[in-house]
Formats: structure tokens, C-alpha cells, sequence
């Protein structure tokens, strides 16, 4: 029970949040850091090669200074290291991620940039060789022209691995998402200058070679050191990519050696709250099983214990389950998960029979239905439904970020049921809340029930969400609803390949301000009148008021539904379910 209790020291907290992918994230980040240092220094060699010459001073000074050398070299053996488990470790992989190819890429990596690194500094040890660019550039470019495509190879290959992690690591951080381009042209301008240096430099060498007297002080037996000691470099490169290579090989028997160990050392059952159950072979994690065996489970950050919304609540005596690990006890502790009972599915590797219940269900969406096309500038008669979750900021406030995600992409979900369900079509989704449009292929009374019937449904949908994450949340999730209509633009909006259909006009903003109103009113819903006498319904139906709306000169007539079981009532009057439906 105390290792499932929140830290009660900030530090001791924090180290156990710590994980192997915390500490692969601090190594690779100290690799592409050295990397991003080097590829500026190829692009030095677009300037001249004493351009080269001053960045590789300034760039060895700092990365050879003895406490930042031993933080390299320990981040790159351990990093490599993690790389190699990680081959062994996973048991399933999802391969519509980028996982498997960040995977892939890394553990080729030392294969492939070992034999410069035995030229360099290896045979620098050893020999006292004085290599920089002007004898690596010549090595290169005088030598066998594979080896000019291996260190192109090599460069990309380590350049996309290093984005690939980045991406994954920074991708649902706030500022990411206006990020994004910069951080995509740095991508794709900083490997091509470096590439351009590396050609650029190339040529002036073998140019410089020409001449006696830089050959005499550039290429002598001192720099380049002598045939009989290149083929002892040569000799531990083979070494070690025979040695590499047979690494992996065993990685790969001994996954093969443990499934077949796994298999005879016994299979347990997994009984889902749906009745499933799957007979799998001890040491799958529970999340492991369902990707395996394609049972719905959500998992929000992929299986890498960074969210709870795989988590499961074990039925019965939990006295056989294996002890949390401290990553898992952290993240547990941290969306309050005091229960014993209660897991997360990536973690929990059982040794026996286990039966449970998944506490966030995953539901399967389809995609939206195709939005109808229509010309650039066509003008016609809409009704814009704008729904915008309350209190996401305090919601956020305690949970771990893909937790919020989940919750929200949940809400969601349920307001996009209900438009679609009532004939809407779910137009913009921006931040926690979206913007419906109704009328796209009815006419206006028709759009206006159905709008009207499309936020009864959300409240009954909106409710239901509430009851299924009960267990979760410490209030139930409120909504503002503003629906309004008329003449709006509907086209393509945007720039070249970044095009959406949507609608520009006055009935459009004034839904949002509605929408935005409903939380100095404290209600569920405001509609115009318009829309309401429209869709036909009586006077007494929701009470009147009049609003001054920013940005309008004369105040607006509106209906007012203070409360989402008036809002549901109201979209089970038959002659309105009737209307929506015809």
C-alpha cells in the first residue's frame, strides 16, 4: 500500500518518476546535441576549409573537456545499450508508429559509424595519429567511393533517428504545434548544408592534394599513420562489426529461446470486463496481450507508462500480482491511484490467472462523413452549432498530460456522435471545444431541428461520459452550447495545401458568442430565436430573453436552456426527434 501513496518529498517524487526512457530520452538528447554541433561544422565547409578548420577547434575544445567527454561516452554507451534491451525487452510493437523505425535506425547507427570513429580517434589512442578534417576529407574522397556513400548513409540515418526521438518526446508539449515548421526547416536545412560542406570540403582537399608541399604537411606518416598500422585499424573494425553483429543475433535468439521458455513455462488466462478471454504465455504485460491478440485497450502514450489511461482494476485477490516498479508506483501516484487493485496494463506482467476491468473503454470511431464540396464564395443558409468543454484548464491543472488528451479527445467524440447522429456535420475542432454545421444537404427547418435535437443529444451523451469516467474525475465535465443561423460563405478556406472546408459569416460569430455567454449566464445552451421559431418549437419551450450581443447594435432575442436535462427533454419531444430524423 505505501508504494502506491504520492510522494511526500518533491525529489524522492521525482526520482522515482524516473524510468529507462527518462534516462534513453537524457542520453539521446546529449548524442544529438553532439550531432547538431557536427553538422554545423560540415556547414562550415561551404565557407573554406580554415572555416572548418576554426569550427572543429572550438568544437573538439568543448567536447573533449574531460567532464563533457565522460558525459558523452557514457551517454552514448548507455544509449546504445538501452537500444540493444529495448530489442529484447519489447514484445510487441505498433507498427503504424514510428517506433520500429526509430528502432531499426538506431541499432544500425554504431555499425555504421564505427569505422571513423577507429580512424579517428581509436587510431589517435593508439597511435597518436593527428587526424581532423583535411586527413578525414582526404581518406575519404581519395579512397574507395563506397566509403564516401557510408558516411552519407551514416550522416542521415543518425540525423532522422535523432528527429524521430525529438518528435516523440516533444510532440504534445503546448508550444510543439507552432514549433513544428521551424523545427521542420531546421530538419531539412541543417543535414543538407552539412551534407554540402562535407561535398564542398571534399573538393577543395583533393584539390589542395595537388600540391607537394600540402601534402607534405597534411598526409605524412604522422597523420595518416602507416600501412601497417591502417590494417590494424582495419582489423578492429571487423573485429567489432563481427562482434556487433553477433550481439544482435543473440538478442534476437534470446527472444526467440524466451518465447519458446514462455510458452513451456506456462500459459495464464486474462478475462476482460467483456466477457474476452485470452490464453497467453506468462511474461506478456496485459497491454501486450490485447495489441497481440487485437483486443481494444486504450493507451494513449503507446505503452511507455507516461499516462494512466491503460489502467485496469484487477478483480479479486491481488496478492499474486507482481510489485509495481517505481515508474509505475510514480505514475499511479500521480492521478491518485491509491487502490492496490488498480494497475496500469503496460506495467503488470502476471504470473497467474488475472480477471479485471478496463477503466477507460476505448471506443472505435469512424472517420466523419465526406464533407460535401461546394464552390469557392457560395453563399447559403446554415445553422452553426459551437460547443466548448468548461473547466479543461483545472482539469489539466492535476493529470498528466496525455491523460487530459484522452479525456477531452472523449468529449469530443461524444459531441461528434450526437452532430453526426442528428445529421450535423462536425466542422472545426478547436482546442476542447467545435464548431457543427447544420444545412448542408437540408433546408433550413430541417437544419434548425436538427440542431436543436444535436445539443439534447450532447447533453445525453456528455452525461453518459460522465457516468462511464465517474471513477475519475472529481466533477462531471459541463459544456456551453450557442446555435445560430443564416446566410454564411461556405468553400475552401486557407493557403495551398492547407485548404478546410468551413463557413465565414456573421451567423457564425454570433453562435460563438452565444457559446462564449453561456458562462456569465451559468446555462447549458443559448439559441436564437430565429432558430428556434424555425424549428417550430412553441413559446413556452425554454425561457426568453433579450442580449446584447458584442459587436450587433440592436439586442438579440434568444432562448435560454439553463440545465442539460431541459436540453435532453427537449431532443426527445417526438414531433422534434421526428423532424430531425426525416
Amino acid at each position: 500500500m505505501d508504494r502506491m501513496k504520492p510522494p511526500s518529498h518533491p525529489t524522492r517524487g521525482q526520482i522515482r518518476g524516473i524510468g529507462v526512457r527518462q534516462v534513453r530520452l537524457a542520453c539521446g538528447l546529449v548524442l544529438f546535441s553532439y550531432l547538431l554541433s557536427h553538422f554545423l561544422n560540415h556547414a562550415l565547409g561551404n565557407v573554406s576549409l580554415p572555416a572548418l578548420a576554426s569550427g572543429v577547434y572550438y568544437h573538439t575544445m568543448f567536447w573533449q573537456f574531460l567532464p563533457v567527454a565522460v558525459t558523452f561516452y557514457t551517454a552514448a554507451l548507455v544509449h546504445a545499450g538501452l537500444g540493444i534491451w529495448a530489442l529484447y525487452q519489447r514484445r510487441e510493437f505498433s507498427w503504424k508508429t514510428m517506433e520500429p523505425l526509430q528502432l531499426v535506425l538506431g541499432l544500425s547507427i554504431p555499425a555504421l559509424i564505427f569505422s571513423h570513429i577507429a580512424g579517428v580517434r581509436i587510431a589517435e589512442a593508439l597511435y597518436g595519429h593527428e587526424k581532423l578534417y583535411p586527413q578525414v576529407l582526404y581518406a575519404y574522397w581519395a579512397g574507395a567511393s563506397w566509403r564516401i556513400w557510408l558516411m552519407t548513409v551514416t550522416l542521415v540515418v543518425s540525423w532522422i533517428h535523432g528527429c524521430i526521438g525529438l518528435h516523440m518526446w516533444l510532440r504534445m508539449k503546448p508550444f510543439y504545434k507552432r514549433a513544428a515548421p521551424w523545427l521542420l526547416a531546421c530538419a531539412v536545412l541543417i543535414p543538407t548544408l552539412a551534407l554540402l560542406g562535407f561535398y564542398r570540403g571534399g573538393r577543395d582537399v583533393m584539390s589542395a592534394a595537388s600540391e607537394p608541399h600540402w601534402v607534405a604537411e597534411n598526409l605524412s606518416a604522422r597523420h595518416m599513420g602507416t600501412p601497417g598500422e591502417q590494417a590494424a585499424i582495419d582489423q578492429i573494425i571487423n573485429g567489432f562489426i563481427v562482434a556487433y553483429l553477433g550481439l544482435l543475433g543473440a538478442v534476437l535468439l534470446a527472444r526467440g529461446a524466451r518465447a519458446l521458455h514462455e510458452r513451456r513455462g506456462g500459459i495464464i488466462t486474462l478475462s476482460y470486463n467483456n466477457g474476452r478471454t485470452l490464453r497467453v504465455p506468462k511474461g506478456l504485460s496485459v497491454l501486450e496481450a490485447s495489441l497481440r491478440y487485437n483486443v481494444p485497450h486504450a493507451s494513449v502514450c503507446g505503452g511507455r507508462a507516461r499516462c494512466s489511461t491503460c489502467r485496469i482494476r484487477v478483480i479479486g485477490d491481488c496478492g499474486d500480482l507482481p510489485a509495481a516498479s517505481p515508474r509505475e508506483a510514480f505514475v499511479l501516484a500521480q492521478v491518485g491511484a491509491t487502490d492496490p487493485s488498480i494497475r496500469l496494463a503496460c506495467q503488470l506482467r502476471p504470473v497467474s490467472d488475472v480477471s479485471f476491468f478496463q477503466l477507460f473503454i476505448p471506443i472505435p470511431t469512424s472517420g466523419a462523413a465526406a464533407t460535401q464540396a461546394a464552390g469557392i464564395g457560395q453563399e447559403r443558409y446554415l445553422v452553426s452549432l459551437f460547443v466548448d468543454m468548461r473547466g479543461s484548464t483545472r482539469l489539466a491543472e492535476k493529470r498528466l498530460p496525455f491523460d487530459t488528451v484522452f479525456i477531452v479527445n472523449r468529449f469530443l467524440g461524444a459531441v461528434s456522435q450526437a452532430v453526426i447522429a442528428c445529421g450535423g456535420q462536425p466542422n472545426q475542432f478547436i482546442g476542447d471545444g467545435m464548431l457543427a454545421l447544420f444545412g448542408l444537404a437540408v433546408d433550413p427547418k430541417t437544419a434548425c431541428r436538427q440542431a436543436v435535437q444535436a445539443a439534447g443529444r450532447i447533453a445525453v451523451n456528455v452525461d453518459e461520459l460522465n457516468t462511464s469516467l465517474g471513477h475519475d474525475l472529481r466533477e462531471p465535465i459541463r459544456f456551453g452550447i450557442g446555435i445560430h443561423g443564416g446566410e454564411v460563405i461556405v468553400g475552401e478556406i486557407g493557403y495551398r495545401d492547407h485548404m478546410v472546408f468551413t463557413a465565414l459569416g456573421d451567423a457564425v460569430n454570433v453562435a460563438a458568442r452565444l457559446q462564449d455567454m453561456t458562462k456569465n449566464l451559468g446555462c447549458e445552451a443559448i439559441i436564437s430565436e430565429s432558430v428556434c421559431t424555425t424549428a417550430g418549437l412553441a413559446g413556452d419551450e425554454l425561457p426568453a430573453q433579450d442580449l446584447d450581443i458584442r459587436g450587433r447594435t440592436e439586442p438579440m432575442h434568444v432562448r435560454i436552456a439553463t440545465d442539460a436535462k431541459i436540453l435532453a427533454a427537449l431532443a426527445q419531444r417526438e414531433k422534434v426527434v421526428e423532424a430531425g430524423l426525416g
